[in-house]
């Protein structure tokens, strides 16, 4: 199969064209299908979460996002320190990806201001900061926006507590600050030794635990490794439920490395990092990429530090982890990023399976 080719669906894609509103229209056969579909918790954050819940949504409503809060740069970072809100970026990427918008719409939320005291700033940052004003808790401002943008599933932020994100180095320099840690390359080489959070005794939302313990299939990743998926893991009490549920557990490893955070990994590098930072049977499942990347795409990430994530299938085999391969990326603007309905496919191929196997 070709780089970026697209595959076929299993249910085919999602047809919806919203205009953000709920729609009061008789049944649709299609809805009642989602809404038979798997229930899905995919935990992280940034860009590589958005990008698969785009995809998810096409298989099933019962989707759950599960995002961090630790984010303190661009926008998110301003609003924060100003308004002593949690950090809207991440949520509204989530949001946008799972609603059901016209395209003006998503160009509108998405629109960053160019001039003056607002330069960078995001309409659909200060869209949930409006929100979170009138509403009674930052849960319910995310709720309402969701309900507004026609979500399919739910969006809710792992904690509601401030917290920071803090790594120490290999040669035990302490970088305190998710922008920081994703930057630490400018200032310091060294390779990440491990993350933590400021506070370390961080209590979950309680509707992502009872999300954990009710899903069919929970996804970590894709994304950043240190800065996106492992804060989630590192709140009190996620891991438990993570390894107590009986739900799969899948990661859904990166195609390509990350400068400051991944250089060099393999992708049972990656793992070993999760399960260090976590605990065992905390992934039942891995969903690598094997497409082949061009020779010019790859020596671009090789200037910037970053090469296409190697597939070391010994390690991983003695490892005991099982791994699903397959042309899962795709190009866009010349960067390689997960193609959302490819890797949607493999995850809900792989809990129907499962859930089937457990019904025998």
């Amino acid at each position: 199969m070709k780089f970026g080719e697209t595959t076929g669906s299993i249910f085919g894609r999602n047809p919806r064209q919203g205009i953000g509103l709920r729609k009061t229209a008789e049944k649709d056969p299609r809805q009642e299908l989602l809404m038979k579909g798997p229930k899905v918790v995919a935990i992280g954050g940034g860009t590589g979460l958005s990008t698969m819940l785009r995809g998810l949504k096409a298989f099933t409503s019962n989707i759950t996002a599960v995002v961090t809060v630790a984010d303190d740069g661009g926008g998110s970072g301003v609003l924060r320190q100003e308004l002593g809100m949690l950090p809207p970026g991440d949520i509204r990427n989530c949001i946008l990806a799972l609603a059901d918008t016209e395209p003006l719409m998503e160009q509108l939320l998405q629109y960053r201001f160019k001039e003056g005291n607002l330069k960078g700033q995001s309409f659909g940052n200060l869209f949930l900061a409006a929100m979170d004003g009138i509403s009674s808790s930052f849960v319910e401002a995310v709720r309402r926006m969701s309900d507004v943008l026609a979500v399919t599933g739910r969006v809710l932020p792992v904690t509601l507590e401030n917290v920071t994100l803090c790594a120490e180095l290999e040669d035990g320099t302490i970088v305190c600050g998710e922008s920081r840690i994703g930057q630490h390359r400018q200032f310091n080489k060294c390779r990440i030794k491990r993350v933590y959070l400021d506070p370390a005794e961080v209590a979950p939302l309680d509707d992502v635990i009872e999300a954990i313990d009710q899903a069919d299939v929970i996804v970590l990743g894709p994304g950043s490794l240190y800065t996106s998926i492992l804060p989630n893991l590192l709140v009190r009490g996620i891991c438990t439920a993570i390894k107590n549920s009986g739900a799969l557990k899948i990661y859904v490893c990166n195609v390509m490395t990350q400068p400051s955070e991944t250089e060099g990994y393999t992708v049972s590098d990656h793992i070993k990092a999760l399960v260090d930072h976590s605990c065992e049977g905390i992934i039942d499942l891995c969903v690598v990429n094997n497409s082949f990347i061009p020779d010019d795409i790859r020596e671009k990430y090789r200037n910037d530090g970053a090469d296409q994530v190697v597939i070391d299938r010994g390690a991983l085999e003695s490892a005991g982890v099982k791994i699903i391969e397959g042309d899962y990326a795709s190009l866009k603007n010349n960067l390689v990023r997960h193609d959302p309905h490819k890797l949607a496919e493999a995850v809900i191929k792989a809990a129907l399976e499962d859930i089937a196997l457990k019904r025998r």
